[in-house]
């Protein structure tokens, strides 16, 4: 597996480069706790925030919206990058309440719907891939998700080791197990043990990683590791949809049919497949995807970057 760096972070946690992170996570331990109305008005004035001083972020989220729905007027437009910044600051508090307590306490605001195809591929006993998507909702969607199944997770580690150890550990009260995601060996292997685990490929991790296929219309980087997973398995692929309802209070999570035929005949055909249900997931609630980071970063060869004017903007 390869080593992760950690950019020079001290051995012991208690130097003071660490005191920020211990504050975040004093931070988010408390606003786990706090009353729902309140954990939405806070969460909006922290994407408020970021949408006033973010200029950089702000630039990225406005280009890919542009690139994903140029239907929109420049009002519609403008409302949409503003309403996207304030569903991921809800998200942090969500995020925190995902981490930091037992979800049974939110079991009334959840509606499970289509928990008999998940029940069809549990039944096959070769493990399942569940697809699931980067929205604001994921770490409390995966929290939600535990009281209907049993999952592990593939992550991202996070540089600052402290972060990461408490990341970590709270996702392990989620989940089974947290799987780097460059631990392949160990995904398959979990999954021929007949678990099922948890994997978003809707992130651009460069041109080794991916080919182009189409989403929203546009040629993104798309993870090949779906296709291998599911080849080296066997196992059926589950797509999963969560969302914050529209009254803010409220969450469906919901399981499609499992994929037929897949993988299929190329890793292209796959993944405008995969791509093809993500679109559909975030045409639902558009404003709760993670548009803040740059999923068009990596680009066909001699095409210029979308983000060019990221630094002007």
């Amino acid at each position: 597996m390869r080593q992760r760096k950690r950019h020079h972070y001290p051995d012991s946690f208690a130097h003071p480069r660490y005191w920020p992170t211990w504050l975040a996570i004093a931070l988010m331990r408390a606003g786990a706790w706090l009353p729902w109305r309140l954990k939405l008005w806070i969460g909006t004035a922290i994407g408020e925030m970021a949408f006033r001083l973010g200029r950089r972020r702000r630039h990225i989220t406005r280009t890919n919206l542009q690139l994903c729905f140029p239907e929109l007027g420049e009002r519609e437009l403008a409302r949409l990058v503003r309403r996207t910044f304030h569903a991921n600051g809800i998200g942090i508090l969500e995020t925190a309440t995902g981490w930091c307590r037992d979800p049974r306490h939110l079991r009334h605001r959840v509606t499970l719907k289509g928990g008999e195809h998940m029940d069809a591929a549990r039944a096959q006993g070769k493990g399942v891939l569940v697809i699931g998507i980067h929205f604001s909702t994921l770490d409390l969607g995966g929290a939600l998700h535990s009281l209907y199944y049993d999952a592990d997770v593939v992550y991202r580690p996070h540089n600052n080791p402290l972060f990461e150890r408490f990341m970590t550990r709270a996702r392990r009260h989620i989940f089974g197990a947290a799987i780097d995601r460059h631990d392949l060996r160990g995904v398959v292997r979990r999954i021929r043990e007949g678990h099922t685990v948890w994997y978003s490929p809707d992130q651009d991790f460069g041109r080794d990683a991916s080919v182009f296929a189409p989403f929203f219309g546009v040629q993104a980087a798309s993870l090949k590791m779906t296709s291998r997973i599911a080849r080296m398995t066997g196992a059926p692929v589950m797509p999963f949809m969560f969302h914050r309802n529209p009254d803010n209070r409220t969450y469906t999570l919901e399981y499609l049919p499992a994929f037929e035929n897949f993988p299929g005949g190329n890793d292209v055909e796959d993944a405008t497949r995969i791509n093809a249900f993500i679109e559909q997931a975030i045409r639902r609630h558009p404003e709760q995807y993670l548009w803040l980071h740059r999923r068009f970063k990596t680009r066909p060869e001699g095409e210029a970057s979308l983000y060019r004017r990221e630094n002007s903007a």
